[in-house]
């Protein structure tokens, strides 16, 4: 029987009560299989309004669409605009329940990354799976964080739940500084005695994956200098040996030595010669320079990934003492560091809540989350809360081709991860908050 329930509701077949549930429980997870297609009409709503991160005015019409949906669920909603930041803003969402319950956060994002001049602009359905700019990163998530409320609302059970909602309009491409762009959601996160982040469903071979952890997204940009003269006299001690060489040693310097567990780095960008100029999006060097001509100035852009603040830091020191020590002959070398997102570690607190989540999976009958390895996991908002508050990741929609014109959602993802979501909000409302 038990195999039955999970092959029904893993197909998105006809609910199933299972002894484990509530009556309560048994209605969030009725109501959910009702709303289904009502939650899909929603997605396709607001998947046909573009939304780039760089449309301010895209970013804001989907939060004007999503706020009569929170309001009628007897949130109080707010816009934070972002000018600041040179962006458009975040949908803030509160529902007070119970004084002294669990203080919940749940994240999601409006913006997608592609912009109006995209070719890739309209939902198309096809059964069960939709394709779309943002189809599942994270207008898939938010729908699915709507119909999972919804459900809660129905049976009862979101009136004793305190839930803030914090809905960035950049996550795709945050603001700067950060120290404004994601200053909302720090505060949030701050308040929260547990983080819902509602990005994609991570799944490997076909099995649906708890995450726990992020890696932190951070970029480099490495600059040497050496003398300028002709080439006849290199590595002379007048002359010296010029700016790439000095590049060369430092990055094969780092490809031997910073290697270890969690962390990965890469060099994506490099030029070097008589000049090199860097563009103002630091995605281009133009380079001059001549065979005959010893480089006096040389540039390479790259990114480093970690798994904990520790490991950031103690990379970052690691890089700056390859660069600051063996200077060769004539040459001088500098790095600086643009931390942008940071990591979220697999700490004990995740890893219960993910133990809270099987707990619901055995209930509904579904098969046990494993914990994703978190190099499979790219950066994401959550991280900027990790430091203050317990979090999972990937309560949104399985998919394919994210960040591409190839993006597809498995829309019946929907029903299994927003019984999940109510489940376990509904679930933890009854517990005694720690802040």
């Amino acid at each position: 029987m038990r195999s039955i329930i999970a092959t029904a509701l893993l197909l998105g077949g006809a609910p199933m009560a299972h002894a484990a549930l509530s009556p309560a429980e048994q209605k969030i997870s009725s109501t959910v299989e009702a709303g289904y297609e009502p939650a899909v009409a929603l997605l396709e709503k607001i998947v046909n309004q573009n939304s780039g991160s760089m449309n301010l005015a895209g970013v804001k019409a989907v939060a004007d669409m999503l706020r009569p949906e929170y309001e009628a669920l007897g949130f109080t909603v707010s816009w934070v605009p972002m000018d600041a930041a040179k962006r458009a803003g975040h949908l803030v969402a509160v529902h007070k329940g119970k004084a002294g319950s669990t203080k919940m956060l749940l994240i999601g994002h409006l913006d997608t990354v592609f912009e109006p001049d995209s070719p890739f602009q309209t939902f198309k359905r096809d059964g069960d799976f939709a394709s779309g700019p943002g189809v599942s990163d994270d207008k898939g998530g938010v729908a699915t964080m709507i119909l999972a409320l919804k459900a809660m609302q129905a049976a009862g059970t979101l009136k004793n739940a305190n839930i803030e909602v914090v809905l960035t309009g950049d996550e795709e491409d945050a603001g700067d500084p950060v120290s404004i762009s994601r200053a909302d959601l720090v505060a949030a996160g701050k308040r929260a005695d547990v983080a819902l982040d509602f990005e994609g469903l991570s799944q490997e071979n076909g099995k649906d994956m708890g995450s726990i952890a992020r890696r932190s997204s951070n970029s480099w940009t490495l600059t040497t200098t050496g003398k300028s003269g002709h080439s006849s006299g290199i590595f002379s001690e007048k002359a010296g040996d010029g700016a790439i060489y000095e590049l060369a040693r430092i990055i094969v310097a780092f490809r031997k030595e910073l290697p270890e567990p969690n962390l990965t780095f890469n060099v994506g960008l490099i030029g070097g010669g008589q000049s090199a100029d860097v563009d103002k999006d630091g995605v281009r060097i133009a380079v001059t320079g001549k065979t005959n001509i010893i480089p006096p100035i040389a540039v390479a852009k790259g990114d480093f990934r970690t798994l904990s603040e520790e490991q950031t830091k103690r990379v970052q020191a690691r890089m700056q003492a390859i660069v600051d020590s063996g200077h060769l002959n004539g040459t001088s070398a500098s790095i600086a560091f643009d931390l942008g997102y940071p990591s979220m570690a697999p700490t004990e607190g995740n890893k219960a809540l993910l133990v809270k989540l099987n707990g619901i999976n055995r209930d509904l009958g579904l098969p046990e989350m494993p914990a994703l390895d978190p190099l499979k996991r790219g950066a994401g908002d959550i991280a900027f809360v990790a430091a203050d508050t317990d979090g999972l990741v990937g309560l949104g929609l399985a998919s394919s081709g994210d960040h591409s014109p190839a993006e597809k959602a498995d829309l019946s993802t929907m029903k299994r991860q927003a019984k999940r979501a109510a489940l376990l909000m509904t679930r933890l409302s009854a517990e005694k908050g720690r802040k």
